[in-house]
Protein backbone atom coordinates (compact mmCIF):
# COMPACT_ATOMS: atom_id res chain seq x y z
CA UNK A 1 0.00 0.00 0.00
CA UNK A 2 1.31 3.46 -0.81
CA UNK A 3 2.45 5.88 1.82
CA UNK A 4 -0.43 8.61 2.60
CA UNK A 5 2.49 10.95 4.05
CA UNK A 6 6.19 11.06 4.11
CA UNK A 7 7.68 9.70 6.92
CA UNK A 8 7.03 11.27 10.80
CA UNK A 9 9.78 13.07 12.21
CA UNK A 10 12.33 11.08 14.14
CA UNK A 11 12.03 13.35 17.12
CA UNK A 12 9.29 14.63 19.38
CA UNK A 13 8.34 17.16 21.62
CA UNK A 14 5.16 16.14 23.31
CA UNK A 15 3.17 19.06 25.42
CA UNK A 16 1.55 19.09 28.83
CA UNK A 17 0.92 21.35 31.44
CA UNK A 18 4.17 20.33 32.60
CA UNK A 19 5.95 22.13 30.06
CA UNK A 20 3.25 24.74 29.17
CA UNK A 21 5.34 27.78 30.52
CA UNK A 22 8.76 26.75 28.41
CA UNK A 23 7.15 25.27 25.41
CA UNK A 24 8.20 27.66 23.32
CA UNK A 25 11.59 27.71 23.92
CA UNK A 26 11.55 23.75 23.75
CA UNK A 27 10.21 23.90 20.29
CA UNK A 28 13.00 26.83 19.31
CA UNK A 29 15.60 23.98 20.23
CA UNK A 30 14.33 21.40 18.67
CA UNK A 31 16.58 19.59 15.40
CA UNK A 32 14.27 21.43 11.81
CA UNK A 33 11.71 19.01 10.74
CA UNK A 34 11.07 17.20 14.24
CA UNK A 35 7.84 16.88 15.49
CA UNK A 36 5.52 18.23 18.04
CA UNK A 37 2.70 16.16 19.55
CA UNK A 38 0.01 19.24 20.94
CA UNK A 39 -1.51 17.26 24.16
CA UNK A 40 -3.15 20.23 26.44
CA UNK A 41 -5.72 18.08 27.77
CA UNK A 42 -6.14 19.76 30.82
CA UNK A 43 -7.23 23.06 28.93
CA UNK A 44 -10.37 23.46 28.31
CA UNK A 45 -11.63 23.75 24.79
CA UNK A 46 -11.63 27.28 23.88
CA UNK A 47 -7.93 27.52 25.70
CA UNK A 48 -7.08 24.69 24.09
CA UNK A 49 -7.76 26.11 20.39
CA UNK A 50 -6.07 28.99 21.56
CA UNK A 51 -3.15 27.58 22.62
CA UNK A 52 -2.53 24.92 19.84
CA UNK A 53 -2.39 28.08 17.37
CA UNK A 54 0.37 29.75 19.10
CA UNK A 55 2.04 26.59 19.65
CA UNK A 56 1.51 25.18 15.99
CA UNK A 57 2.96 29.42 14.76
CA UNK A 58 6.15 28.57 16.95
CA UNK A 59 6.63 24.91 15.73
CA UNK A 60 5.84 25.88 11.84
CA UNK A 61 8.47 28.72 12.06
CA UNK A 62 11.28 25.93 13.19
CA UNK A 63 10.11 23.96 10.17
CA UNK A 64 8.56 21.32 12.40
CA UNK A 65 5.35 19.36 11.91
CA UNK A 66 2.42 19.76 14.58
CA UNK A 67 -0.08 17.41 15.53
CA UNK A 68 -2.98 17.42 17.64
CA UNK A 69 -4.20 14.74 20.58
CA UNK A 70 -7.52 14.05 18.67
CA UNK A 71 -9.68 12.35 16.59
CA UNK A 72 -8.62 13.06 12.28
CA UNK A 73 -11.17 14.81 11.57
CA UNK A 74 -10.56 17.47 14.61
CA UNK A 75 -6.89 17.57 13.58
CA UNK A 76 -8.10 18.59 10.10
CA UNK A 77 -10.65 21.43 11.01
CA UNK A 78 -7.38 22.80 13.64
CA UNK A 79 -4.88 22.97 10.77
CA UNK A 80 -2.91 20.20 12.50
CA UNK A 81 -0.48 18.42 10.06
CA UNK A 82 -2.03 15.08 11.87
CA UNK A 83 -3.72 13.38 14.85
CA UNK A 84 -2.46 11.55 17.86
CA UNK A 85 -4.07 8.96 20.72
CA UNK A 86 -5.74 5.69 21.21
CA UNK A 87 -6.14 3.55 18.28
CA UNK A 88 -9.49 3.54 18.48
CA UNK A 89 -9.63 7.38 17.95
CA UNK A 90 -7.59 6.60 14.72
CA UNK A 91 -9.62 4.40 12.67
CA UNK A 92 -12.14 6.99 11.15
CA UNK A 93 -11.28 10.39 9.44
CA UNK A 94 -9.27 11.92 6.73
CA UNK A 95 -5.94 10.87 5.24
CA UNK A 96 -3.18 12.60 7.58
CA UNK A 97 -0.36 11.64 9.33
CA UNK A 98 -1.45 9.29 12.32
CA UNK A 99 0.29 8.15 15.44
CA UNK A 100 -0.92 6.04 17.82
CA UNK A 101 0.07 5.56 21.32
CA UNK A 102 0.54 1.85 22.28
CA UNK A 103 1.50 0.28 25.45
CA UNK A 104 1.27 -3.80 24.52
CA UNK A 105 1.29 -6.22 21.85
CA UNK A 106 -2.84 -5.70 20.94
CA UNK A 107 -2.16 -1.88 20.84
CA UNK A 108 0.17 -1.93 18.20
CA UNK A 109 -1.89 -4.82 16.42
CA UNK A 110 -4.50 -1.92 16.81
CA UNK A 111 -2.38 0.68 15.44
CA UNK A 112 -1.91 -1.25 12.57
CA UNK A 113 -5.64 -1.89 11.78
CA UNK A 114 -6.49 1.69 12.40
CA UNK A 115 -4.10 2.89 9.59
CA UNK A 116 -1.30 4.23 12.09
CA UNK A 117 1.80 5.69 10.18
CA UNK A 118 3.71 4.40 13.83
CA UNK A 119 3.52 3.99 17.07
CA UNK A 120 4.92 5.56 20.48
CA UNK A 121 5.14 2.78 22.31
CA UNK A 122 5.65 3.63 25.73
CA UNK A 123 6.78 3.71 28.69
CA UNK A 124 9.87 2.59 27.86
CA UNK A 125 11.95 3.53 31.50
CA UNK A 126 10.04 5.22 34.30
CA UNK A 127 8.09 8.26 33.80
CA UNK A 128 6.69 11.13 35.72
CA UNK A 129 3.53 10.76 33.78
CA UNK A 130 2.89 7.59 35.19
CA UNK A 131 4.64 7.57 38.60
CA UNK A 132 4.56 4.02 39.62
CA UNK A 133 3.67 3.04 36.39
CA UNK A 134 5.86 -0.58 35.27
CA UNK A 135 7.58 0.57 32.37
CA UNK A 136 8.13 -1.74 29.35
CA UNK A 137 12.18 -1.83 29.81
CA UNK A 138 14.69 -1.93 27.08
CA UNK A 139 14.65 -4.89 26.43
CA UNK A 140 10.44 -5.94 26.19
CA UNK A 141 10.12 -2.60 24.40
CA UNK A 142 12.52 -3.77 21.89
CA UNK A 143 10.80 -7.22 20.90
CA UNK A 144 7.91 -5.31 20.86
CA UNK A 145 9.10 -2.74 18.51
CA UNK A 146 10.61 -6.13 16.57
CA UNK A 147 6.97 -6.94 15.55
CA UNK A 148 5.06 -3.84 15.57
CA UNK A 149 5.14 -3.95 11.83
CA UNK A 150 5.10 -0.05 11.84
CA UNK A 151 7.60 2.60 12.39
CA UNK A 152 8.26 2.79 16.76
CA UNK A 153 9.09 5.77 18.52
CA UNK A 154 9.97 5.30 22.08
CA UNK A 155 8.45 7.23 24.65
CA UNK A 156 8.59 7.47 28.66
CA UNK A 157 11.61 8.27 30.78
CA UNK A 158 13.93 9.06 27.24
CA UNK A 159 16.69 11.18 26.65
CA UNK A 160 19.01 11.30 23.87
CA UNK A 161 20.81 9.40 25.07
CA UNK A 162 18.79 7.04 25.92
CA UNK A 163 17.77 6.50 22.34
CA UNK A 164 20.94 6.23 21.14
CA UNK A 165 20.84 2.97 22.53
CA UNK A 166 17.19 2.17 21.14
CA UNK A 167 17.45 1.08 17.22
CA UNK A 168 13.83 2.34 15.92
CA UNK A 169 12.61 5.19 14.19
CA UNK A 170 12.39 7.89 16.51
CA UNK A 171 11.92 8.82 20.41
CA UNK A 172 9.53 11.40 21.71
CA UNK A 173 9.87 13.30 25.53
CA UNK A 174 8.21 15.78 27.69
CA UNK A 175 10.84 16.84 30.15
CA UNK A 176 13.43 15.03 28.50
CA UNK A 177 13.14 17.67 25.49
CA UNK A 178 11.99 20.57 28.01
CA UNK A 179 15.14 23.50 28.93
CA UNK A 180 14.47 23.71 32.68
CA UNK A 181 16.72 27.06 32.64
CA UNK A 182 14.01 28.86 30.35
Amino acid sequence: MPRRQPPPPRLWLVSDARNDARLEAAVARLPRGSGVIFRHGHLGPVERRARFDQVARAARRCGHRIVLAGSPALARRWGADGAYGHPRLLARGPAMLRLATAHSLAEIAAARRARADAVLLSPVYATRSHPGGPPLGPVRFLLLACLAGLPVIALGGMTAMRAQLLPVHGWAAIDGLTPADS
